[in-house]
C-alpha cells in the first residue's frame, strides 16, 4: 500500500485555497488542518484531518496554541534520509508532511485600521505560522513550502509533473523567508511607535530601519541608458500613491516617467479645484486650476509651452474630451499622463489621434484625493540613507502674518495661496510667478535666489505683470524682490526669517507690493 503524500494547510488569507486543495487531493495528497482553514475546507466538502487528531492535542487558549507541538515541527523538520531523524519520527509516531501551505494574521492589514487598539494589534501577531514557515524554508531539501495565493497555480502544475525540483522549492524557501523577515519588521516598527514618549526625540525613527520593498518590474535602464534600474513597491501600497496607479496604455514606463508622475501626482492632489500640472525633469512647467479640467489644462501649458514639449500632466478630476482634444493639438507631444478617470471618449482621442497615440502613457489613479497615512521620505547617500517625515503637513494659514504696508487684495490672496501650493514642489532654490490662478514663470534649482528670480522673469515674458511670487525660502538680500518689481509683480509670500527681512519689507513698501511671511520653509533639494 503505498503511503500518502501529507500536505499541512493553516492560512489566514484563503483567496483561492480549495480549488489549490482540492487539486492536491487529486494528487493523492492527505491533508491536514488547523482551525478555521479546516472548517472552510470541510465546508466545501474537502476530507480534512484535523490536527488536534494527528498531535492527540486540542487547540487551546482559543486557538493561540495549535501548532506548537513536536509532531507539528518534527514532521515539518525531519530528514527522511538520516537514520537518527527516521528512528526517532517512528519512535513518535511522526508523519512527514511534503508540503505546507501557510500565511500569516493579518497584522499590517490590523494596524493599518483607523482607530485599532494596541490589545488588537498584539492579538494579530501569529506565532505559529512563522514558526511552520521557518521550519518548512529551513528544511526545503524535503518540504516544499507555499506562503501566497499566486504560487498555487505553478506549484499545482510542477506537482502533477512529479515532485518538485530543488531549484523551485529553494525559490518557495526564499519567497518564505522574506515573508517572516518583512512580517517581523512591521512588527518590531509599530512597537518602536507605540512604546515612544512623547518628549523622546527620536521617537519617529526607530534604532534600526529595515526597508522591505517587492521588485513590480525590472525597467529598461535607469536615468540614462547605460544605468540599470528596477520599479519595488511597498507590499500594501497605500491606494493613493503612484505604486497603486493604474498603467491603461501606452509604452513601458521609464525610470524618469515614474520620477516625474510622482511628482505631478505629489502637486495636484494639492489643490480642491480642477487642477492641471505640468511636469519636466520633477519640476513644474506650468499649473493652474480652472472652473474644468479643459480650462485648468490650458493655462497651465500656457505657462512654458517650450518646456511642456514631452512633458507629464497631471490632473485631479477625470479627463473629459474637451481636455484631450487641447492635449491632442498639433505640435504638443505628452509623454504621459496621470488622473483619477479618463472619459471613454476622452481615452479614444487621446489614444487615436495624436502622432504620439501608440506611445503616451496614460496611468489611472481613482483615489488620487484620498488622504495618505504619514510615511518616511528616505534617500540613500553613500553608505546609508536619510530620513525624514514628509512635507505634506497642512499650512498654518492662520499664522501667516502680512508685513508690508498694503495688505494683499482678495484676488491677490487667492493667488498666492495657490503659488505657495506649487513653490512646495519646486527644486530649491525656488521662485515661482503666478497670476490668475496659473503658473507664468518657474525659477528651479538656481544657487542662487537672484538667479531663479531672474529666471522666473524671462520665462513669463511680460505675463507677470499685476501677479504675485512665491520663494521656498527668505530672501536674503532685497535684490529678488527687486527683480520680481521689475516683472511687474504686485504681491510676495516667503517664509521670512532672515538678518535682513526688515531690509526685503522695505523694498516691498517702495514697490508698492504686499508682501506674507508663512514662517514655514520648503526646501526641495
Amino acid at each position: 500500500m503505498a503511503v500518502p503524500r501529507r500536505a499541512l494547510v493553516s492560512v489566514s488569507d484563503k483567496t483561492g485555497l480549495v480549488p489549490f486543495v482540492n487539486g492536491l487531493v487529486e494528487l493523492g495528497f492527505e491533508i491536514v488542518s488547523t482551525g478555521g482553514t479546516r472548517r472552510t475546507l470541510q465546508e466545501q466538502g474537502v476530507q480534512v484531518i484535523d490536527i488536534s487528531e494527528y498531535t492527540g492535542f486540542p487547540e487551546i487558549m482559543n486557538g493561540r496554541v495549535k501548532t506548537l507541538h513536536p509532531k507539528v515541527h518534527g514532521a515539518i523538520l525531519g530528514r527522511p534520509d538520516l537514520t537518527e531523524d527516521q528512528s526517532a519520527m517512528q519512535e513518535h509516531g511522526i508523519l512527514p508532511f511534503e508540503l505546507v501551505v501557510c500565511n500569516l494574521y493579518p497584522f499590517e492589514e490590523t494596524i493599518a485600521r483607523e482607530g485599532v487598539t494596541i490589545p488588537e494589534a498584539i492579538e494579530q501577531i501569529d506565532i505559529g505560522g512563522p514558526s511552520m514557515i521557518r521550519s518548512s524554508a529551513k528544511n526545503h531539501a524535503y518540504v516544499a513550502v507555499v506562503t501566497r495565493p499566486d504560487q498555487f497555480d505553478p506549484v499545482l502544475d510542477a506537482l502533477k509533473a512529479g515532485p518538485l525540483a530543488e531549484e523551485t522549492r529553494r525559490e518557495l524557501a526564499a519567497a518564505a523567508f522574506e515573508m517572516t523577515a518583512r512580517y517581523d519588521r512591521a512588527i518590531a516598527n509599530y512597537m518602536a511607535s507605540v512604546t515612544a514618549t512623547r518628549n523622546d526625540a527620536d521617537s519617529a525613527f526607530p534604532a534600526t530601519l529595515t526597508l522591505n520593498y517587492q521588485r513590480r518590474t525590472q525597467l529598461r535602464y535607469g536615468e540614462n541608458p547605460h544605468q540599470q534600474a528596477a520599479f519595488y513597491v511597498e507590499p500594501s501600497s497605500e491606494v493613493a500613491t503612484l505604486a497603486a496607479a493604474e498603467q491603461l496604455h501606452g509604452k513601458e514606463l521609464s525610470y524618469n516617467n515614474l520620477l516625474d508622475l510622482d511628482a505631478a501626482l505629489e502637486l495636484v492632489r494639492e489643490f480642491t479645484a480642477p487642477a492641471a500640472v505640468v511636469l519636466k525633469h520633477n519640476n513644474p512647467c506650468g499649473a493652474a486650476i480652472g472652473e474644468t479640467p479643459a480650462e485648468a489644462f490650458e493655462a497651465a501649458y500656457a505657462g512654458d509651452p517650450v518646456s511642456a514639449f514631452g512633458s507629464i500632466i497631471g490632473f485631479n478630476r477625470p479627463v473629459d474630451l474637451a481636455t484631450a482634444e487641447l492635449m491632442c493639438d498639433p505640435g504638443k507631444f505628452v509623454e504621459a499622463i496621470i488622473a483619477p478617470a479618463y472619459d471613454d471618449d476622452a481615452f479614444e482621442a487621446l489614444t487615436t489621434r495624436p502622432k504620439w497615440k501608440a506611445n503616451v502613457r496614460l496611468m489611472r489613479c481613482p483615489a488620487l484625493a484620498d488622504t495618505r497615512a504619514e510615511t518616511l521620505a528616505i534617500r540613500t547617500v553613500g553608505g546609508g540613507v536619510l530620513v525624514q517625515s514628509r512635507d505634506d503637513q497642512p499650512e498654518a494659514v492662520a499664522e501667516w502674518k502680512v508685513v508690508t504696508d498694503r495688505t494683499p487684495s482678495d484676488e491677490e490672496r487667492t493667488t498666492l495661496e495657490f503659488a505657495w501650493k506649487v513653490c512646495k514642489h519646486v527644486k530649491s532654490n525656488a521662485i515661482v510667478f503666478a497670476k490668475n490662478g496659473a503658473v507664468v514663470g518657474v525659477g528651479a534649482g538656481q544657487m542662487s535666489r537672484l538667479d531663479s528670480a531672474f529666471i522666473a522673469a524671462h520665462k513669463s515674458d511680460g505675463r507677470a505683470a499685476g501677479g504675485v511670487v512665491a520663494s521656498d525660502a527668505f530672501f536674503p538680500f532685497r535684490d529678488g524682490v527687486d527683480e520680481a518689481a521689475k516683472a511687474g509683480i504686485t504681491a510676495v509670500i516667503q517664509p521670512g526669517g532672515s538678518r535682513r527681512d526688515d531690509e526685503v519689507i522695505a523694498a516691498c513698501n517702495e514697490h508698492g507690493m504686499a508682501m506674507i511671511l508663512t514662517g514655514r520653509r520648503h526646501f526641495r533639494h
